[in-house]
């Protein structure tokens, strides 16, 4: 028996005045001069978004823009932690032969990442593949429930993406994904393809170096950019990733308790990971609100670092068969050359882009979507992976 039922966002009126009573009571650090971005955001930026939070901002326009997509929650079972309530947009094509995708998120990311690409994937022009599309919302994030067992980690994560598509009907099924969207995505390759799971994509190229010498050789300059830019990251921005794979829940009484930490935190990664995205101050306030508004909890999601890392689910990535499509952005953090793909999987497509960054179906949203339009439509490395299924 289906356990779905349409689903829309509707937080509580107390809870919006609670929020504001917080903004309102916020206190603010001391900043030296000239800090600008060095030592983290900017005292002005944060007054300034702050004061539009408490004061001007509208989370029912929000609201009413997320629910006119087709929002719906169902029950997935999972082996070893119960049942769960997910939270997902099903956006199905008027192609009957749509290619079912499933979106993958990641952290700081949200359903919201999807947003953009769906239009573009659902209806796409007579000569490109259409898409049935599933944007799941992880457990701990969101709007869908959280976890209450120790030990959620990447198998978990994707073995409720799996039913969660085999529920919806989806025997078949291709995947995509970012951050740690990339991670899942990888381990439902490997454990459901190619039985379900037909082939992926993913934007976060994260690849291990190569023991053979030889592909190490020959860098083109946006190989080397991309090398220089892990390095920069390594060194001066993943502070917040030590701390959410060591003691999440330290920090996250801090997210708990203070939208003004939250918003802080989140928003320099929003800034930092993109590339010159020009953020309006109301897409930011939506992105963190869903975390304030986060059924779980606002700190529930940061536990995805700590149970991945305690299961050896970083370092040792596993490597599917199934076909492997790898978009490249310059200013996506964790990067690789394109020599080093095949140790991501069976790389059968690639694609480099002059601009973008970690976001990147929510900063360049047609870029990523010609990519999926071309790895699977009839020229395509992946045409047809889905039985009966072309897009057309």
């Amino acid at each position: 028996m289906s356990t779905e039922q349409p689903f829309q966002i509707s937080i509580p009126d107390a809870a919006l005045a609670a929020l504001k009573h917080k903004l309102l009571e916020a206190r603010f650090p001391d900043e030296l001069d000239a800090a600008g971005w060095d030592y983290g955001v900017p005292l002005a930026d944060m007054k300034r978004l702050v004061a539009r939070w408490a004061d001007g901002y509208d989370w029912r326009a929000a609201e009413a823009r997320f629910n006119a997509l087709p929002n719906f929650t169902r029950d997935i079972a999972v082996k070893d932690f119960g049942t769960l309530n997910i939270h997902y947009i099903h956006q199905r094509s008027t192609r009957s032969n749509a290619i079912p995708l499933l979106f993958v998120h990641g952290w700081p990311g949200n359903f919201i990442e999807a947003t953009k690409i769906l239009p573009l994937l659902v209806n796409a022009p007579d000569n490109k593949p259409s898409f049935h599309v599933v944007a799941i919302g992880l457990p701990n994030f969101g709007f869908s429930e959280g976890t209450r067992k120790r030990g959620f980690a990447g198998h978990q994560y994707a073995e409720v993406g799996h039913k969660l598509m085999l529920a919806l009907g989806y025997e078949e099924y291709v995947v995509q994904g970012g951050d740690w969207g990339h991670f899942i995505c990888s381990t439902i390759a490997m454990n459901y393809g190619p039985q379900h799971a037909k082939a992926w994509h993913t934007n976060f190229p994260k690849a291990p170096p190569p023991t053979d010498p030889a592909l190490k050789e020959n860098y083109s300059q946006a190989d080397i950019a991309r090398l220089e830019y892990n390095e920069l990251w390594s060194k001066h921005g993943q502070g917040y990733y030590l701390e959410q794979a060591t003691k999440p829940q330290t920090i996250g009484y801090a997210f708990a308790d203070s939208p003004v930490a939250l918003l802080a935190w989140i928003y320099e990664m929003l800034v930092g990971y993109t590339d010159g995205y020009e953020w309006e101050d109301d897409e930011v306030l939506t992105w963190i609100s869903i975390y304030w508004f986060s059924r779980a909890g606002p700190a529930s999601s940061v536990r995805i670092y700590y149970e991945f890392e305690h299961a050896n689910q970083v370092a040792e990535l596993p490597r599917p068969t199934i076909p492997l499509g790898v978009s490249y952005f310059p200013k996506e953090n964790v990067s690789s050359p394109l020599s080093w793909a095949s140790g991501i999987g069976n790389v059968v497509f690639q694609s480099e882009h002059p601009k973008g960054g970690h976001f990147a179906a929510y900063e360049q949203p047609a870029a990523l979507v010609d990519d999926l339009r071309r790895m699977y439509g009839r020229s395509g490395p992946a045409f047809g992976v889905v039985p009966g299924k072309t897009g057309y």
